[in-house]
């Protein structure tokens, strides 16, 4: 489907650009540590607006998904042994980059026991060790719905646990193999029975196909699973041999769904064409005035 001009004048006029010495700052910093991060890997359009800024959100875990979602650039293969180090490398990032608000998310590892859960924690645990005044949020993967696992991250007492269930159930079969719908939903419901004082987020991408009537029922099932802050964004195909582009959604479209989700009860929503699941992630946070 062809690229539409308003989205590239939509991206030009969204994005702002401190000047280039904080970029290669920011990405000095991370090749020095040797970390990753999901901008990159991902190939987010945000990616030269937040490095500039020197925001990234870290890829733990590994570079390699053992699973494969048809709208993710991440690839999939054999995972590599897990780092023990990386929690101290990552505690070192977040001191460099000043940052207030961080975000940590991997790729799925179905090859670990926990699912990596175990490896999430001690990030969490670390960091907070590491410095004062900072909020934490995690973007996780589904665990596999182990309970074990759920209960070891929320031990850690992240500030904010987002999980994105990323689109309608109709279109999991070709969008997320390997991945369930009502599990994601499972996890977000548990996740506030084990910590309530944990602020429950997730994700949607529009533009896969999704008609209006789906798009509402995952918001009231995401309410209904006591999820607090929301994001809506556009979905852009990685590549060629990912899923296509269905169509383009503007942003008085968004506009309507951000009121429509303010209704509902989410006291945090951010929806546009170029909304991410943790950009500007910790003004939401911010913005939805949470403990």
């Amino acid at each position: 489907m062809k690229f539409p001009a308003w989205l590239v004048d939509h991206l030009i006029a969204t994005q702002h650009f401190p000047p280039p010495s904080v970029y290669q700052q920011t990405i000095q910093i991370l090749r020095g540590l040797r970390l990753k991060t999901i901008c990159q890997s991902a190939r987010c359009p945000n990616l030269g607006s937040c490095f500039a800024q020197g925001v990234a959100t870290f890829l733990i875990l590994g570079e390699v998904c053992t699973r494969g979602c048809r709208f993710c650039a991440v690839p999939r293969g054999q995972p590599t042994l897990v780092a023990e180090d990386e929690p101290f490398r990552l505690l070192q990032a977040v001191r460099e980059l000043h940052l207030r608000h961080a975000i940590f998310t991997s790729v799925t590892r179905d090859d670990l026991p926990d699912g990596g859960a175990g490896h999430f924690a001690q990030v969490v645990r670390t960091v907070r060790l590491g410095t004062r005044g900072i909020t934490i949020e995690v973007l996780t993967p589904d665990f596999n719905g182990q309970a074990e696992a759920l209960e070891h991250v929320a031990a850690s007492r992240p500030q904010v646990w987002a999980h994105n269930v990323e689109t309608v159930p109709r279109l999991y079969p070709q969008v997320r193999p390997g991945a369930g719908y009502q599990r994601s939903l499972q996890l977000l419901a548990q996740i506030k029975d084990l910590a309530p004082e944990i602020v429950t987020k997730s994700g949607l991408m529009l533009g896969l196909g999704e008609t209006p009537d789906e798009v509402y029922q995952v918001l009231q099932d995401l309410q209904s699973a006591g999820v607090e802050l929301i994001t809506l964004g556009q979905y852009l195909a990685p590549s060629g041999a990912h899923t296509p582009v269905a169509r383009y959604v503007p942003p008085e479209e968004f506009d309507h769904w951000a009121q429509l989700a303010h209704e509902l009860g989410f006291r945090g929503v951010a929806a546009g064409p170029l909304v991410r699941s943790s950009y500007h992630a910790g003004e939401l946070y911010r913005r939805a005035a949470l403990p």
